[in-house]
């Protein structure tokens, strides 16, 4: 297979273009670029899987979760928005950045689990969550398995099923695996998980357990409808996910079943935002990221109705 159809397999399938501008670090230190060093940082051994944890900023506490193949900094670019206004607990998933891969599968379920023991081993009870792509899924599965831990949760370019993908993914996602790891080596994957990877040998490995993970049907849409706690979803008007798919989710959520009413006495508690001109490969450093996501994290749900608007110009 040509180099340059692996690594389009590789960017479609997991979603990861970390950006360059992050610089290499040297003995697995913090590297988000443009923000200042975390108040705290750490490991904590979770089922065999080493952690790793970022602590920055001040405010209502947000668990902050990457995309596959991405680690911490991806975030970069939003990273200096986020924690001016939040205290960001940001982890790089398993076998992601600085956290061993361990010799188990790559699960959500599992993940989901491994992020409230994490949580509860810093300090911390209850938490809003921002996850994108595969972190938007373990975010997902954190609030469906440890509901009373997540007091809003943001989903970013992430589904509540398999068949969410447009039907040509799925066998580019079935291809994934260590016999791509040369192709990649020249690409911004492979780069920054060399330059803090606890074991770099482990990148074939990854790519494996990353395709065996892609290649596992799932449909959490059951489990979807049981989630009292708000939630958002934020997607690219050309996001690797089929536009009835995110419809559907929303609805699962109650969202977009009626009219929100005049007064707006109908309205969901869970929101939906269409970010135009987005991609799934640019959404996590898109500059309208946080301000569409931080309001809603933040519980700022009021607006203004006509007739107030009108009684405000009055005045």
């Amino acid at each position: 297979m040509l180099k340059s159809t692996l690594i389009a397999l590789a960017a479609s399938a997991l979603a990861v273009l970390a950006p360059t501008s992050a610089a290499v670090a040297e003995d697995a230190k913090p590297m988000v670029v443009g923000a200042q060093a975390p108040a705290e940082s750490g490991y904590v051994m979770i089922d065999g899987i080493n952690y790793y944890y970022e602590i920055r900023g001040q405010g209502e506490p947000l668990l902050l979760l990457h995309g596959g193949l991405g680690s911490i900094d991806m975030f970069a670019p939003i990273m200096p928005s986020l924690e001016a206004d939040r205290q960001v607990i940001a982890v790089d998933l398993q076998g992601h950045g600085r956290t061993t891969l361990g010799e188990r599968p790559i699960d959500h379920k599992a993940i989901g689990d491994d992020l409230s023991v994490l949580l509860k081993k810093i300090g911390y009870e209850k938490v809003d969550v921002l996850g994108y792509s595969f972190g938007g899924g373990a975010g997902l599965r954190l609030a469906i398995q440890h509901p009373e831990m997540v007091r809003r949760l943001a989903v970013v370019s992430a589904g509540y099923a398999q068949d969410g993908f447009y039907p040509e993914m799925l066998p580019m996602q079935a291809q994934v695996g260590a016999s791509m790891a040369d192709a990649m080596k020249d690409t911004p994957m492979y780069k920054s998980y060399m330059a803090v990877a606890p074991n770099p040998a482990d990148f074939p490995r990854l790519l494996d357990r990353m395709g065996e993970m892609m290649r596992k049907p799932y449909d959490w849409s059951q489990e979807v409808k049981t989630l009292k706690m708000p939630v958002m979803l934020v997607y690219g008007d050309s996001d690797m996910y089929r536009p009835e798919h995110i419809v559907q989710f929303y609805q699962l959520l109650g969202g977009g079943l009626k009219d929100a009413g005049w007064m707006r006495e109908n309205i969901s508690q869970n929101r939906l935002a269409i970010i135009p001109n987005r991609t799934h490969y640019d959404m996590f450093f898109a500059p309208e990221l946080v301000p569409a996501v931080l309001p809603f994290l933040n519980g700022e749900t009021a607006a203004k109705s006509w007739a107030e608007v009108q009684a405000d110009s009055a005045k």
